[in-house]
């Protein structure tokens, strides 16, 4: 009898906050893989933007001397993807998430709202993780060899990008309507991929544009990363922008993210 009491005290008693943040990820992480359209935004439109960029001459006119054109796509792409997850993919799954009253519900489990935080951001770096893989090893294939001191450097790079993405989509999210956020998400990734400095650098804009343009998260993310394969250098100014949306966005999203 004490044997079956204790395996019953002990089945009752709540995980961990660490298994409980790691299952919630696992459930968002899932989640997101999934859903058709967001496979489309995370998995699809990557890898077709690389190949696009790759077998085009879009990308000509930015190579530096001896760099191939996957050289220069690549770390743009790598950026669409962090976007794609962290900011509309996350962005969208949270917004309904909070229209249907699963955001409610989870912060009032042992979960907590900390928590279910924490395991959102630890999904998009399992899902990011996911897309580097598959980008990565489609460039590999199709010729791209990149420096190694790059790929690992290249790592908490996106990092910082994807704190700073998810901090504007949870944004978003957390203070419009679960269909205006959809739309706002969608349109906004377009806009960021086609005229954002993610694929393509700031220079092809006008000048007065062009500044505009490199004090948003996607120019300094994408300026970032090619500074990183490209020169093997760090950029500190697009760092710092990075830094400021970062700080600036989750200050923004802790004062008026609406739970219900």
């Amino acid at each position: 009898m004490s044997t079956s009491a204790e395996t019953l005290q002990q089945s009752s008693r709540a995980a961990s906050l660490p298994a409980r943040v790691a299952a919630q990820a696992r459930y968002e992480t899932i989640t997101m893989v999934r859903n058709g359209e967001q496979f489309l935004l995370l998995i699809i439109l990557p890898i077709l933007a690389l190949i696009g960029l790759t077998v085009t001459d879009l990308l000509d006119s930015f190579r530096p001397d001896g760099a191939t054109r996957l050289d220069v796509a690549v770390p743009g792409v790598l950026v669409l993807c962090v976007i794609s997850s962290a900011f509309s993919g996350q962005g969208i799954q949270t917004g309904f998430d909070r229209r249907y009253g699963v955001l409610r519900y989870l912060s009032t489990t042992p979960l907590g709202r900390a928590g279910l935080i924490a395991g959102k951001l630890l999904a998009i770096i399992v899902v990011l993780a996911l897309q580097y893989l598959l980008i990565g090893g489609t460039a590999f294939f199709m010729g791209w060899r990149p420096d190694l001191l790059a790929v690992l450097g290249s790592i908490p790079l996106l990092l910082l990008v994807a704190v700073a993405f998810t901090g504007v989509g949870m944004l978003i999210a957390g203070t419009l309507r679960a269909e205006a956020t959809l739309a706002i998400l969608n349109l906004v990734w377009v806009a960021l991929a086609a005229g954002g400095g993610v694929l393509f650098p700031t220079s092809v804009l006008p000048g007065w544009i062009s500044w505009l343009v490199d004090l948003l998260p996607s120019a300094a993310a994408g300026e970032l990363l090619r500074s990183c394969f490209l020169a093997g250098q760090f950029a500190l100014l697009p760092t710092l922008v990075l830094a400021a949306w970062a700080v600036l966005s989750w200050a923004a999203t802790v004062k008026w993210f609406k739970w219900v």
